[in-house]
């Protein structure tokens, strides 16, 4: 786990911005794949998921070690990882990429939104998922997938760095998640990334309100011409950005 705390500050920046405008701004870090590929939100909310990340990998299943009954250990990884999660986290669980079994289903989730999870991630599925999409918890997956995960996967490891999404993340990195995909932010630029974004949507709000009156794009997006500029900073004073 990181040692790195979520400022209270910018988790409120990071809960208004999108994942696009995140992505440019890791892009210009260097950071070009930090999007979950083939992961989207079970049911879109109205807010951000953003939280720390609480891992737990899977791997290929082995039919001697996956039946049923390794449900009755109280330490079974999966299990263990709902009920260890830390609250204002976001389990991210490494799925293979495989969502032709699902990852967890409604129960799993509910008790991981009661004990306070900040939202769930995985590259494979979840069954249960329109019961999933109507709880009060951001969670995002591939598709919804019925059977077991025993039936392809063995959950593993608790809290160690995983691949989700074809994506590296590591405990403790920032997870957000809006209406659209998910994004991992490394814990130690996540501050100077939020400050970034959220000057970035104030600019894109700006833009976005000159398009519509009908200017265009050249020279306003990007802004290349000073006088662009020069009117955004009336628009901040006029709008309180």
């Amino acid at each position: 786990m990181s040692d790195i705390d979520l400022k209270p500050e910018t988790k409120a920046q990071l809960e208004q911005v999108s994942v696009a405008t995140l992505a440019t701004a890791l892009f210009k870090r260097g950071l070009r794949n930090q999007v979950l590929q083939d992961v989207r939100p079970v049911k879109p909310k109205r807010r951000n998921m953003v939280g720390p990340a609480f891992t737990l990998r899977y791997i290929p299943a082995r039919e001697d070690r996956n039946q049923l009954v390794v449900f009755r250990d109280p330490k079974h990884p999966q299990r263990h990882a709902i009920e260890t999660c830390p609250a204002g986290h976001v389990l991210v669980m490494d799925s293979r990429r495989d969502s032709s079994m699902a990852s967890a289903g409604d129960i799993l989730i509910t008790r991981l939104m009661v004990r306070g999870g900040a939202g769930v991630v995985t590259d494979g599925g979840f069954r249960d998922a329109m019961n999933i999409g109507e709880l009060d918890i951001p969670a995002y997956h591939n598709r919804p997938s019925s059977p077991t995960n025993l039936t392809n996967n063995e959950a593993i490891e608790i809290n160690g760095p995983i691949g989700c999404g074809n994506v590296a993340v590591f405990p403790g990195d920032i997870m957000v998640g809006d209406a659209d995909s998910v994004i991992v932010i490394p814990a130690e630029i996540a501050d100077e990334v939020a400050t970034e974004a959220t000057e970035m949507t104030a600019y894109e709000d700006f833009a976005i309100e000159q398009v519509r009156a009908g200017q265009s794009i050249i020279g306003l997006y990007p802004a290349t011409h000073p006088e662009n500029l020069d009117a955004f900073q009336e628009w901040r004073k006029k709008n309180n950005r």
